[in-house]
Parts: structure tokens; C-alpha cells; sequence
């Protein structure tokens, strides 16, 4: 019997679901596309030359199968595997000699990661860093209180119900205040009361003060068994020569000439089913003009919120009511292009923890790849602002956020608003599914879309979750293994990014993770 597959969105998780189902031997499968760009959140905005990475996208992932899955679709770059770096997988280690690079396309680059939290006018290490040079940054009087409230929350820890009970445990809550409440809260539009501790406990997961204190003390007495000097990628990652967006528009040729068809802006109007079954999929093209799309399987990786209001007949009222109370973080990337700055900048991303201004965090795309920027002796720096759409920031012109940045960069010492060249505004709706609000009552919507046997929900925003990058894929590939077995059972799917311990956190052969780099900042992505 032949199947046809409905895949909404050409996002990392479509476009993944797709290609496991063409190399499965699965032809007949549409990938419905709202926009004109392929890629979703981890696409490549190119102005004039000069590309825009939104959000930033590290190439890494405890998965193997997520790794070989990216080096088979883009090959190290010519020379690339010529230094003979080895990045861990898992406990093993691969030598990345192995890949067969392509002269024909730009590949996969081997990349050093910097990150650090710009804070009282100093640089520190990201994930803040339980050393020496942390405590002469912050003061021996602040770190003896931050050491006391610390204290204080292990003897006396909180019921966790909100965010902010999950970091005053891990944290005290004096240093919670410091690193952690603003920029969470500039992040996410709302106070760390009244999120959800499953936000934390999905992101931070087993990170602590007490962790990294005797991982910093096992280090002084040599006791770390070698741990140090293994590589990991913490320290590097792999990223595509022109940005994310070279990985999925890669994969999206390569499902064109496999057969599968890719619709651009072609957004879902409705989706039909009948007897607990979904039927067909309407889209409606630029010219208002009707499509349907028969389905024997759908995977979705449409807003939640956008899916159950768009089934007809309509869901049930309270889950109709729920969905539609969904929420969302919105996203702005404001591109500065400089002479120069300040000072030269190695970091991949900076997060500015600052008072007085609002951005929430930067990225030198140089320093992401080379390529990136179209004249090198150039600085391409992009700020990301978290927003709702439809208030105030998201609202401004282009030419207002421009030069709101522009000032903001010189208010932060890092640029002299002489030295911009050029500027442009990337807006990102639904950047962030939220974990407050109608969040707490998910499971009534979760229980009612998964008791329909032929949908399938995959990505960040078709399951309304954090994931990242290679969390979407993962949850794409066992979309298409439940497909294929015949089965209805969608628990495997939600149980990704659920039990793993968060990567940063990734170990290294031979000893434990890296503790001490994993105290603070997973306020973002």
C-alpha cells in the first residue's frame, strides 16, 4: 500500500522527518513550508553579503546518529580534516579524518567556542566558572555572601513550583539574583515565579555550586583522572561554512531530487479529520487559492497553538481553550556591521547582563565562521532582543532598532556608533515556546492530539518545547520509526530531551563532565 506523508514545516525537524522517510523508501511525501525560507529558526539571513545566524547554532549533540547524520549531508571542509582534530562522541572518539570532504560545496568547519556574561563592565567566563579569577572579578565580600546564601538553600531548600525555586536550590539565592533572575526574565517576559521549574529542570538539569566547588577542588589536587586533557565538544563543535542554513538547504536539494516535493509559503488554512483520524491538510498559496493535501500520516511541526485551532471540526473547548492560551517568546536580531570595535571580540556569543539596556545577548560572526562576513578586515555583530510580538520593541521600524542597538553597543563600551557601516532587523515570531501561563494545563492538549493516531508532533514548536537543533531531529527520526512499525505510540518522541543530562555537561572520556563551566547562564538558549 503506498503512503502518503503530510510534513508541515521545513524546519530541521521536517526536513529531517523527510529525508528518513525518502531514504526509507517513503516517495510520496509533501513538505508544507509557511514561508519562502527553508531552515525555520536555524536558517541563514544573507544582507548584502554578510550572513545572520539567528540565535546561534553550535553543531554538537550527544547523539551520534545526529552527528554522522550532519557530517554524511555536509562534509568537513577541504583542509578541515587536515588537522586532525577529534571531537568525543559520547565515551568513544572519532577521528574526523574519517569524512570524505566535497570540493564542490562549502562543508563543515571545525570551530573553537567562546562564550562569556559581560557584567559590571568586566568579561566572565560562560558558564560562570568556580576559580580564581571569578572571585577577584566579583570581590571576596560578594563571593562570601554569594558562599553563605548558598549555604543557606542546602540546609533550607524550597518546594520547587517555580523557576525560581529550581535556581535558589542550585544556586542561593543571592547569586540567583545576581545571574540568573534579569536576564531569564528579559528572556522570557516574565517573572521567574511564575514560570514553570520543568523549564529548569530541562535545561539546567543536574548543574549546582556544590558540583562545581568539588569538581574546581578535585582539579587543584589533580584528581580529575585525566578529564581535563580530553576534548570535548565544549571547547569545539562543527559548523557549516555559510551558517545553519547551508545544512537544510543542503538537505532540502537533496530531498528534491529524491522525489519529495517542498511548497514554499504555502501556510496551513485547516486540517480536516473524522473519526479521531486526520484526512487532509489545506494550505492557502499567496493568491488565496485552496490546496488539499490527502494524508494517510501527518507530522507536524507547527505551532501547537496554530494546529488544534486549525482542526475542523474543532477540538473539544478545553483543549481549544488551553492551545489558544499558549505563549510564546519572540525574537529580534538587529546586524551591525563595523569598522571596527572597541576591541577585538573572539567570542562566539556574549551575554550582556548589564542594567540599562535590551539586549539580552550578542554574537561576532566572524568569530562563527570566516565566511560569515563578506569583507574580512569587517566586524559583523548581531544583538538579539527577546519580545512579544506586537509590543513596543517588536513594533519599531527598522531604522529605530538599528539605532537603538547602535547606542546600546556604545553605552556597553564594546563600539563607537562613528565606526557602523551598516545595520538590518531579522524578526522571529515563536522563538520560544513559553513555560508559564496556560503551559501548566499542556497535558490536557498533549493527550488529545496524541490519541489521534496519525499525527505525529516533532520540533521545537510541533511539541512546544525547548529543543534544540538536534533534539527536533531526533524527534523527527522516531516520528518516522513509529510511522514505518505501524504504530500509534508517541512516547518515544516525548521522551526526548526529557532524562539527558544537558550537553554543555557532555563528558569526556575518561573522567566526568566539565562541572565546573556549568554554574550559571542557561537563562537562553
Amino acid at each position: 500500500m503506498k503512503t502518503r506523508v503530510v510534513i508541515i514545516g521545513a524546519g530541521p525537524a521536517g526536513l529531517t522527518a523527510a529525508h528518513e522517510l525518502a531514504q526509507r523508501g517513503v516517495r510520496d511525501v509533501v513538505v508544507l513550508e509557511a514561508t519562502g525560507d527553508i531552515g525555520g529558526l536555524s536558517k541563514t539571513v544573507n544582507h548584502r553579503g554578510n550572513r545572520i545566524d539567528i540565535g546561534g547554532h553550535r553543531f554538537f549533540s550527544k547523539s551520534d546518529w545526529v552527528m554522522d547524520w550532519w557530517l554524511r549531508m555536509l562534509p568537513l571542509v577541504p583542509g578541515e580534516e587536515k588537522r586532525g582534530l577529534e571531537i568525543a562522541y559520547h565515551g568513544q572518539r572519532r577521528n574526523l579524518d574519517a569524512a570524505q570532504p566535497s570540493a564542490a560545496e562549502p562543508g563543515m568547519l571545525v570551530r573553537s567556542r567562546l562564550s562569556r556574561i559581560y557584567f559590571n563592565g568586566r568579561f566572565f567566563d560562560y558558564p560562570l566558572k568556580a576559580n580564581l579569577d571569578t572571585a577577584l572579578k566579583l570581590g571576596l565580600v560578594r563571593c562570601l555572601l554569594f558562599a553563605a546564601s548558598y549555604a543557606r538553600a542546602r540546609l533550607f531548600p524550597r518546594p520547587e513550583r517555580s523557576l525560581e525555586d529550581f535556581f535558589v536550590n542550585r544556586f542561593g539565592r543571592r547569586l540567583y539574583l545576581q545571574f540568573f533572575k534579569s536576564y531569564t526574565e528579559k528572556v522570557w517576559g516574565a517573572a521567574c515565579t511564575e514560570i514553570s521549574a520543568e523549564w529548569g529542570a530541562q535545561r539546567v538539569k543536574s548543574m549546582s555550586i556544590g558540583k562545581a566547588l568539588r569538581h574546581a577542588v578535585r582539579r587543584l589536587l589533580g584528581l580529575d583522572g585525566g578529564a581535563a586533557q580530553a576534548t570535548s565538544l565544549i571547547e569545539r563543535f562543527l559548523y557549516p561554512k555559510h551558517g545553519p542554513g547551508l545544512m537544510w538547504e543542503t538537505t532540502a536539494q537533496a530531498l528534491r531530487s529524491l522525489g519529495v516535493r517542498i511548497e514554499m509559503r504555502a501556510p496551513v488554512a485547516r486540517l480536516e479529520h473524522s473519526e479521531e483520524t486526520l484526512r487532509a491538510v489545506i494550505t492557502r498559496d499567496p493568491d488565496g487559492v485552496e490546496h488539499r493535501h490527502e494524508a494517510d500520516y501527518v507530522i507536524s511541526t507547527m505551532p501547537v497553538k496554530d494546529l488544534v485551532l486549525g482542526l475542523r471540526p474543532a477540538a473539544p473547548a478545553p483543549v481549544r481553550e488551553v492551545a489558544g492560551a499558549l505563549q510564546y517568546r519572540d525574537f529580534i536580531t538587529v546586524g551591525l556591521l563595523y569598522r571596527k570595535l572597541a576591541s577585538p571580540l573572539p567570542d562566539n556569543w556574549i551575554y550582556i547582563q548589564e542594567p540599562g539596556v535590551q539586549v539580552g545577548r550578542l554574537q561576532i560572526f566572524n568569530n562563527w565562521s570566516p565566511a560569515m562576513v563578506a569583507e574580512p578586515d569587517k566586524t559583523w555583530v548581531g544583538l538579539e532582543y527577546f519580545c512579544r510580538e506586537g509590543d513596543g520593541l517588536w513594533a519599531m521600524r527598522d531604522e529605530d532598532l538599528i539605532a537603538l542597538a547602535a547606542r546600546e553597543m556604545a553605552r556597553l563600551r564594546l563600539a563607537d556608533a562613528a565606526d557602523r557601516l551598516d545595520g538590518v532587523v531579522i524578526r522571529m515570531p515563536k522563538a520560544y515556546p513559553a513555560y508559564h501561563g496556560a503551559y501548566a494545563r499542556f497535558a490536557e492538549v498533549r493527550r488529545y492530539l496524541d490519541a489521534i493516531p496519525n499525527l505525529f508532533l516533532a520540533g521545537r514548536n510541533g511539541m512546544h518545547r525547548y529543543n534544540n537543533q538536534d533534539h527536533s531531529m531526533l524527534s523527527a527520526k522516531l516520528a518516522v520509526d513509529a510511522i514505518l512499525a505501524g504504530s500509534a505510540d508517541k512516547s518515544a518522541i516525548w521522551g526526548v530531551n526529557v532524562d539527558d543530562e544537558y550537553h554543555e555537561e557532555k563528558a569526556a572520556q575518561g573522567g566526568d563532565a566539565d562541572e565546573s563551566r556549568a554554574v550559571a547562564g542557561f537563562a537562553g538558549r
